[in-house]
């Protein structure tokens, strides 16, 4: 198989052929009796960059994120001198008494930064607070002077306090006699006439609905006191509920009467 692949006629040679421009130099190995290896690469660690200086006068410090780095001490640079600045102590003083006056006297001025500190920190807070308080014009809103002589007896008179109707009802006779008679028993929001008036014959409420906050309408009602047509809430002289879906009678707000003729809301 292999004679008819190859016929033996048919034999490959090579030869070197000089050059015409450089010739042929052989390359002869030189044989080496000593074979050179590199020293193993010791770690550039703290410990041995340190034992590689001198030590007492030198710092070697490395890290992952950085180079190895090495300080030298500075043991030329002088340390000030601080003596022109010591309090000096009399001959007769001995040492212990003028450690005692040091420190009283640093006891001193601690105690005086503390206390300046701590006024400091006062006036702050109260310029802070101060500032987040109402301005006098909404303070003069919050509260509303009415003269009880301008509302006669029987009648209900309605003012604007706090962007809310506000009720103020001069009540008959007739009305606080039978206010007081009611079995507070049988009431939805249990609450008995007296506790919800300063003076038997003033009546002061929000006029706001207890269910969904409707303005009810005075002087109505199959109870005699006030109406609320939205869900027809019933409410008595006295601002209680009597008949509806309100839950709660109509709210007292803070009133006084600083003489006989005038009523303060707020």
């Amino acid at each position: 198989m292999t004679s008819l692949l190859f016929p033996r006629t048919a034999v490959a040679s090579t030869q070197v052929v000089p050059c015409l421009i450089r010739p042929v130099i052989p390359v002869v190995a030189q044989k080496s009796d000593k074979i050179k290896i590199d020293p193993p690469v010791q770690p550039k660690s703290n410990y041995s960059l340190s034992v590689r200086l001198l030590k007492g006068k030198t710092l070697a410090s490395t890290g992952l994120a950085s180079h190895p780095q090495v300080r030298l001490a500075h043991t030329d640079i002088q340390i000030p001198d601080f003596s022109n600045y010591r309090r000096q102590r009399s001959p007769q003083e001995s040492k212990d008494e003028n450690i005692e006056k040091g420190k009283m006297f640093t006891y001193l001025m601690v105690g005086a930064g503390c206390t300046a500190g701590v006024y400091s920190a006062k006036s702050l807070v109260t310029t802070f607070l101060s500032s987040m308080s109402a301005s006098a014009d909404v303070l003069a809103l919050a509260k509303i002077e009415i003269k009880l002589a301008d509302i006669p007896e029987g009648k209900n008179a309605t003012f604007k306090w706090r962007g809310k109707p506000l009720f103020v009802r001069h009540r008959s006779a007739e009305e606080i006699s039978t206010e007081q008679s009611v079995d507070i028993n049988s009431l939805r929001d249990p609450q008995h006439d007296s506790d919800r008036v300063q003076k038997d014959e003033w009546l002061v409420l929000l006029g706001v609905c207890t269910h969904l906050g409707c303005v009810p309408i005075a002087n109505s009602g199959e109870f005699g006191g006030y109406y609320c047509p939205c869900h027809g809430s019933h409410y008595d002289a006295s601002g209680r509920i009597r008949k509806g879906p309100a839950p709660l009678n109509l709210e007292v707000p803070e009133y006084e009467f600083p003489d006989e003729e005038t009523l303060i809301v707020g």
